[in-house]
């Protein structure tokens, strides 16, 4: 007996093209987080690690990991958008970080649909291109990327 997957995000019939969503779940990014994420995918960069470094940069402090802030915008939106609803995800692009993260930024993440189409090879399927935009508590834009999901169709009884 296998147990029920919990799903709080949406099938693909729910994901037309326009549809934006305001995730509800913010985050403060904290110095502890960039240090171990950094130091966890072994990046050396003294802009995200040394203090004193960062401080003769034009920031003056350093930097929160930009793949860090990658992986926190796409989780931020997993519970309302694809937890418990998507196949796989198939594909991230087109990333940018137009402002810098810095340590005691809250992040706030908008995501909207740009296409949908039903998947060719699996009837219970569709693709869908996201778009999430990432803001720090100023609503300045610190992040946007898009990633396409193989997302399940509504089951029918």
């Amino acid at each position: 007996m296998s147990a029920a997957r919990p799903t709080t995000g949406m099938w693909f019939e729910e994901l037309a093209p326009g549809t934006i969503v305001q995730h509800a779940v913010r985050r403060t990014v904290t110095e502890t987080d960039n240090v171990l994420f950094t130091t966890m995918t072994m990046n050396p960069a003294p802009l995200h690690l040394d203090a004193a470094y960062a401080a003769t940069t034009e920031f003056g402090k350093p930097l929160v990991n930009s793949m860090f802030t990658m992986a926190l915008v796409v989780g931020l939106s997993v519970h309302e958008l694809t937890l418990g609803t998507i196949v796989a995800q198939l594909s991230v692009s087109d990333a940018v970080f137009p402002a810098p993260v810095f340590h005691g930024d809250t992040i706030r993440v908008e995501t909207e649909v740009l296409s949908a189409r039903e998947s060719s090879s699996r009837p219970g399927a569709g693709l869908v291109v996201f778009e999430h935009r990432a803001y720090n508590q100023n609503e300045v834009l610190v992040c946007k990327l898009q990633r396409t999901g193989l997302m399940h169709k509504e089951p029918r009884e």
